[in-house]
């Protein structure tokens, strides 16, 4: 991770399939596009690939989960309980969405805790939106449980978690929709881009229609289509969908080295013989994406201590999330004020949570423990084992 890192001549060719053309809108102009349709391609690939029934390509995660909020029928005033642990776009979408964001704990998964989501279920939630973080699995069967036996609507988020899956079930096939990204910084990227994926054709037929100011797709006029509801540009051109569709092929291989770098690290801490470090709960091995590698100290001191000394050791990619701006909600200050350029529809409803006072310390114990290390896919072997050597030498000295 990220696929940036292995951008070759698979991701050229398909780009310059576009260029030829000069058709770089997703839609239409079936002549002159000369049979390449990267968008198509993608989401027939990807659904096939995850063992879903349809794909809708969109321009970001962002969008992808706009875009599966609207249509699940999620909106102004309902309820919708989220995770403190993820990238803000989660929040920001349900808040963009008319929705009131209700936090939940996590557990040492570092994904939603299924017991805290029952606590905070109310007559007004409408969904739940797990997140599959740092590449891997929440407990997914278990909220997956709740939502069917409170009639709740479940969304996943699995942005960060391409090709991981839970007992052979692909991450992204659990809720009624899911979202996935594909910017920068993905396992597989676009250079922007993300999806939402389902099994149900009247929450796909909805997803594409929304995602295009409500165009229903017939025919092969653009000017003659119907409107079938109100929507947004939420559309990825081709070129975009054509990186994607390079690197979707290559995911088979981005996991298989992802894997055994994670691997190698793990076993190297594990044989430290360190009695001060401990790992993520991952509920199935051989479906982690191992995107990332995260443990836990004993404590915030000791946490910040080893993230501080990986620095000065010059072992990148290591996050304290803790005191990190993007991904916890305690350093989430706008979100506190409810800072926006538009105007929230959330300060309009009564009993809106006060995001100044939130109080997860569930949540707060685990992530001022929790360093999550970003594995890569360009590390060669000897890159590897002088990370190796530098990791194990720290936790040792603890």
């Amino acid at each position: 991770m990220p696929g940036f890192e292995i951008f070759g001549n698979e991701e050229r060719k398909e780009v310059e399939d576009v260029l030829d053309t000069g058709t770089l809108f997703r839609y239409g102009f079936d002549q002159a596009r000369k049979g390449h349709w990267k968008a198509k391609t993608f989401e027939a690939e990807l659904a096939k690939r995850i063992g879903a029934d349809y794909c809708y390509l969109c321009s970001s995660g962002t969008s992808a989960l706009s875009i599966a909020l609207a249509s699940c029928g999620v909106g102004a005033g309902d309820e919708v309980i989220v995770p403190p642990f993820t990238f803000i776009a989660t929040i920001e979408a349900v808040l963009n969405a008319g929705c009131v964001p209700v936090f939940a704990e996590i557990d040492e998964t570092l994904c939603l805790d299924p017991e805290a989501v029952k606590a905070v279920i109310t007559p007004r939630t409408k969904a739940v939106l797990p997140v599959h973080m740092c590449g891997a699995m929440a407990r997914i069967n278990e909220i997956k449980d709740i939502c069917d036996k409170k009639g709740l609507v479940l969304i996943e988020d699995a942005c960060q978690a391409i090709g991981a899956s839970l007992d052979g079930r692909y991450l992204g096939t659990f809720g009624q929709m899911s979202c996935f990204s594909f910017d920068p910084v993905k396992t597989i990227t676009c250079g922007e881009g993300g999806a939402v994926v389902t099994n149900n054709k009247d929450l796909y037929a909805t997803a594409c229609a929304y995602a295009d100011h409500g165009h229903d797709h017939t025919g092969n006029d653009r000017g003659l289509e119907g409107h079938l509801i109100l929507g947004a540009n939420f559309r990825i051109s081709e070129l975009n969908a054509a990186v994607g569709l390079a690197q979707l092929r290559k995911l088979d291989s981005i996991l298989e080295k992802q894997r055994s770098h994670k691997k190698a690290i793990k076993e190297a801490l594990v044989e430290t013989g360190s009695t001060k470090i401990s790992f993520r709960k991952i509920l199935d091995e051989k479906g982690d994406s191992a995107t990332f590698l995260s443990f836990f100290l004993p404590d915030k001191s000791v946490a910040r201590k080893v993230a501080k000394d990986f620095g000065l050791a010059g072992v990148d990619s290591c996050f304290y999330w803790y005191d990190n701006n993007w991904h916890y909600v305690r350093q989430w200050d706008h979100l506190k004020k409810l800072k926006s350029a538009a105007k929230l529809p959330i300060k309009l409803f009564e009993q809106t949570p006060d995001y100044k006072k939130i109080d997860l310390p569930q949540s707060d114990q685990i992530i001022s423990r929790t360093i999550s290390m970003l594995i890569k896919l360009s590390w060669t072997e000897e890159e590897l084992a002088r990370r190796i050597e530098k990791i194990a030498g720290i936790i040792s000295a603890l």
